[in-house]
């Protein structure tokens, strides 16, 4: 027992070192709770994403062995060399653009589509290495960093409304208040209003012991169907693996330059925000900059081209990685978790059926929430910022694009600097970064 003792005792110590576990104020199992945490607010994506990908013509059980693939060996690698407490995952909403614009709009088949994402991959990971992509995120101004952090948590509260039907379409008002007699928007509610309790109480993990709390209430009221099983075989991944590198040469049609460019903008604007949001978050930044920033955009770039060769659309920084900060989590450690989890998740994907939106609702809420503190650091006061943040805010969940949001921010800041006689003020990167936008809207027209 002794030597199991000091086994344990050495194992924590190494990964306290690599880790900074103590200088994070964190241990062991707040990491591992909060990799867990962020697991459960993201693990949807393991069903949803073969969905979306097999209206393209995939096959849906191949590009769910991709898309675990994707999100476990991605994660792990941001964990292990950025060490970073943010999961990566087949990004929702470019998973569409691929699958309904690309395939189904353009004709393209799929295979030729995971070779433009291999593609816009690979040119993010160049502009990774010259340096170019961390200068750029330096240049942004920190006014609109908060707002990037305050737009997500709108967004992704928004998500967490939607999926619960608490908010729902409505033909005349674009969206109503949902029927809230339903059983799982009953019970998403309950999950809050428990959730919120929690955290007012100052119980450390407060988000994740709501959302088991929600699960194990639903299951017992018959809201949530018990797990039909425990253990279910791997699909095969020979559909999909490959066909990425073997259509390269089919990459030569006229919309191809369209798709790529929108991949790699979408990706480029997504991942820089989700990461500065999570890392202000998690009280990480160092004078508005992103330490080891290089090491966290390789991951990136590289998950988004190991995702393609798998067989999944653009792979990238999930906003949901807020909810195991928000549980605690503070360093790669949380990663390495959540990483382990999907890979274990590809055999035991019955029990994920108890993770439902009425269970992950909550818990995306009131992140939603923790991300807008950010908005009480912005100086009101100039209207110079006051637009452009503003308008970054409400701008991703009303478009549901996080890359969106960030296009709106950077088109309205210069413009305002300079009307105010400030343009000397915005870095020359702002400039070149309003161009850019401009052609992304133009191109998006």
């Amino acid at each position: 027992m002794a030597v199991n003792q000091r086994r344990g005792q050495r194992t924590g110590g190494m990964l306290d070192r690599y880790f900074r576990l103590s200088d994070h104020d964190t241990t062991v199992g707040r990491e591992l709770i909060a990799g867990l945490t962020t697991f459960l607010a993201m693990g949807y994506i393991l069903f949803v994403n073969p969905q979306i990908l097999g209206e393209a013509g995939m096959d849906r059980e191949a590009v769910f062995v991709a898309t675990g693939l994707a999100a476990a060996l991605s994660t792990l690698v941001m964990g292990l060399w950025a060490r970073y407490p943010i999961a990566l995952a087949p990004g929702m909403g470019v998973n569409a653009f691929f699958a309904f614009t690309v395939v189904l709009g353009f004709g393209i088949p799929w295979q030729t589509a995971l070779a433009g994402t291999l593609v816009s991959g690979f040119l993010i990971f160049v502009l990774v290495l010259t340096g170019l992509r961390e200068a750029i995120i330096n240049a942004i101004p920190m006014q609109l960093k908060l707002a990037t952090g305050a737009g997500i948590g709108a967004f992704i509260a928004f998500v967490g409304l939607r999926n619960a039907e608490i908010v729902v379409a409505d033909d005349s008002t674009f969206v109503a208040l949902g029927d809230l007699g339903r059983a799982e928007t009953v019970l998403a509610l309950f999950g809050l209003v428990a959730t919120a309790l929690l955290l007012v109480k100052g119980v450390r993990g407060a988000v994740f012991y709501g959302m088991v709390l929600t699960g194990l209430v639903g299951v017992v009221l018959g809201v949530i169907e018990p797990p039909s099983g425990v253990v279910a075989g791997v699909p095969s991944l020979a559909p999909t693996f490959g066909q990425a590198i073997t259509s390269l040469p089919d990459l030569f049609v006229g919309e191809m330059l369209v798709v790529i460019f929108t991949m790699m903008f979408v990706d480029f604007f997504d991942t820089s925000g989700t990461l500065i949001a999570i890392a202000g978050q998690a009280g990480l930044l160092r004078d508005g900059k992103l330490p080891r920033a290089r090491a966290a955009f390789v991951s990136d770039s590289v998950a988004a081209m190991g995702g393609a060769v798998l067989g999944t659309s653009t792979t990238t920084a999930y906003v949901e990685s807020s909810a195991g900060v928000a549980a605690g989590g503070r360093t790669g450690l949380t990663s390495v978790a959540t990483s382990v989890l999907f890979l274990l998740a590809l055999f035991f994907s019955p029990l994920l059926g108890v993770v439902t939106p009425a269970v992950t609702a909550p818990a995306l809420i009131i992140v939603g929430v923790l991300m807008a503190r950010g908005l009480g650091e912005v100086d009101w006061s100039k209207i110079e910022y006051a637009i452009p943040v503003f308008l970054t805010v409400i701008a991703m969940p009303l478009t549901y694009s996080v890359a969106t949001g960030i296009a709106v921010g950077l088109f309205f800041y210069p413009l305002a600097m300079a009307a105010r006689g400030r343009w000397r003020e915005v870095h020359p990167v702002g400039y070149v970064l309003f161009a850019v936008v401009c052609a992304y809207f133009i191109w998006l027209a």
